[in-house]
C-alpha cells in the first residue's frame, strides 16, 4: 500500500508543481534502503511486588475458601447421616413404645371388665353371711331329720319287742 502512494505521488506532484516532503529524493532513497526491522513488540510491564502479592494472596484465598468448604461439606454430610440415623432410632424406639402402650391399654380394658364382673369384698362378706345362715339352717333340718329317724328305729325296735313277746294265731 505504501508502494502504491509513492508511485502515486509523482505523477501528482508533477501536475501540481508542488513537493511533498515524502516525495524528495533523499526520503525515498531512505525508504527503499531501510532494512525491514519487524513490527514493534509492545513493551512488558514486570509484574510488581505489590500486584503479585494481590494475585497470590487471591488465588490462596480461593483454594483455602475450596478446601474449606468442601470439608464443611464433608462434615456437614457426616452430621445430616448421624443426625438420619438418630432419627430413624428414635422412630424405631417410638414405635416400640407406642406397641406397648396399645398392650398395656388392651390390659387396663381386659382388668376393666373382669373388675366389673368380679365380686367385692363386701359382696363376698355378704355372700359367706348368707350362706352361713343356709348352712346353720340345713346342718338345724339335718338334725331335727336325724332325730325323727331315731325316733322311728326307737318305735319300730319297740314294736318288734313287743312282736316277738306275743303269739299268732
Amino acid at each position: 500500500m505504501a508502494s502504491r502512494c509513492l508511485a502515486l505521488t509523482p505523477k501528482f506532484a508533477q501536475r501540481s508543481g508542488a513537493r511533498f516532503l515524502s516525495t524528495t529524493r533523499v526520503l525515498r532513497e531512505e525508504a527503499t534502503t531501510s532494512p525491514n526491522l519487524g513490527s514493534v513488540q509492545p513493551q512488558k510491564r514486570p509484574v510488581g511486588g505489590f500486584r503479585g502479592g494481590i494475585i497470590g494472596f487471591l488465588f490462596g484465598f480461593s483454594v483455602a475458601s475450596a478446601f474449606a468448604a468442601y470439608h464443611l461439606l464433608d462434615e456437614y454430610k457426616l452430621a445430616s447421616a448421624a443426625l438420619q440415623a438418630s432419627v430413624e432410632e428414635l422412630q424405631a424406639s417410638t414405635e416400640k413404645v407406642s406397641a406397648h402402650v396399645r398392650r398395656i391399654e388392651a390390659v387396663e380394658k381386659d382388668l376393666k371388665a373382669l373388675a366389673q364382673s368380679s365380686a367385692s369384698k363386701d359382696d363376698l362378706s355378704r355372700i359367706r353371711a348368707e350362706l352361713k345362715k343356709i348352712y346353720d339352717g340345713l346342718h338345724i333340718e339335718f338334725l331335727d331329720l336325724r332325730s325323727h329317724v331315731w325316733g322311728m328305729q326307737q318305735d319300730l325296735h319297740s314294736l318288734a319287742k313287743k312282736d316277738a313277746t306275743s303269739v299268732r294265731v
